[in-house]
């Protein structure tokens, strides 16, 4: 299938959605440097991001044809088999796209080494025109991006590339039974990580390293996962004559389900990928059975 337009993906930096909050830059900078903090940050993390989109637009649209998404969008956005998705920005950016991406090839960019990670952004902008060709000529490498899956028993589903969290949306702790494997408890707790292998180094690991930080070496070691492995943790199991605490995390393999019943009557819910307005309504009668997805997506590797 050819290839006929280049979806770019951006999201505001933080100088603009300060902007968007005191309706001006001067009244931004005052707030933020009244507060003792450092606006010039703002600005330079700023500029750098848009000489890197300036760039990246002005080369891709030597090529092909092309287009501004705001993340905002994604989640209405139809993309076409004769699409290419260019995401610039970061790594959570990627994962934001990837869920509602539907197999279309995705070229991440990271517009800024000095400031951001790129776990999910194999290119930057001096080499992203070769995995731009490459996709073009049909001859692109990729890794496939496994999801987390949730689907409750009126049918809703959501997915996450990197998490699901579920809970409660306030500071009360969350109800619900938790059956694994055949075996059942009731739990009060501060809801559940699910991750997948590509989120297994944000939101999980500060699990696993508050507990290096309490404990020292003690044998405890980051989860290996692969692909097709999902991990879950427990966060703050509250032990009490009504409620347990050995089912409080593990691997999820392929096929494994873990099924989870809301005994919340208001406030329960899950969301994805750090999205609050990501979500689904988790409330009593609400039962939620989380796997891995039978979908993925497709991020270019250089």
């Amino acid at each position: 299938m050819k290839i006929e337009y280049a979806i770019i993906i951006k999201n505001k930096t933080r100088l603009e959605s300060l902007i968007d909050r005191f309706n001006t830059k001067a009244q931004a900078q005052f707030y933020i440097e009244s507060l003792g903090g450092n606006f010039q940050e703002y600005v330079d993390e700023h500029d750098t991001f848009y000489h890197s989109f300036l760039e990246v637009q002005t080369q891709l649209s030597k090529i092909i044809k092309n287009k501004i998404v705001e993340k905002e969008f994604i989640p209405s956005y139809i993309f076409s088999e004769k699409n290419l998705i260019v995401v610039i920005g970061q790594d959570g950016l990627v994962a934001n796209v990837a869920k509602y991406s539907k197999n279309v090839p995705i070229v991440a960019i990271n517009p800024d080494e000095e400031r951001y990670d790129g776990v999910l952004l194999p290119f930057n902008t001096k080499n992203f025109l070769n995995g731009i060709n490459s996709v073009i000529n049909e001859s692109f490498s990729s890794n496939k991006m496994e999801f987390a899956e949730v689907v409750l028993n009126d049918g809703q589903k959501l997915l996450a590339v990197n998490d699901l969290f579920i809970g409660i949306s306030s500071h009360s702790s969350a109800r619900y039974k938790v059956t694994l494997n055949g075996k059942e408890e009731i739990h009060s707790s501060s809801g559940i990580i699910v991750s997948t292998k590509t989120g297994s180094t944000g939101w999980l690991s500060s699990i696993f390293n508050m507990a290096f930080g309490l404990l020292g070496d003690v044998g405890i070691e980051y989860p290996k996962l692969s692909e097709d492995d999902l991990y879950f943790v427990v966060r703050e199991p509250f032990k009490s004559k009504r409620t347990q605490t050995s089912i409080c995390g593990g691997k999820l393999k392929k096929g494994t389900q873990l099924i989870i019943e809301s005994l919340m009557p208001n406030n329960g819910f899950i969301f994805s990928d750090g999205i609050e307005k990501d979500f689904l309504q988790f409330n009593s009668g609400a039962t939620a059975e989380i796997k891995l997805s039978d979908e993925s997506a497709v991020l270019v590797i250089n």
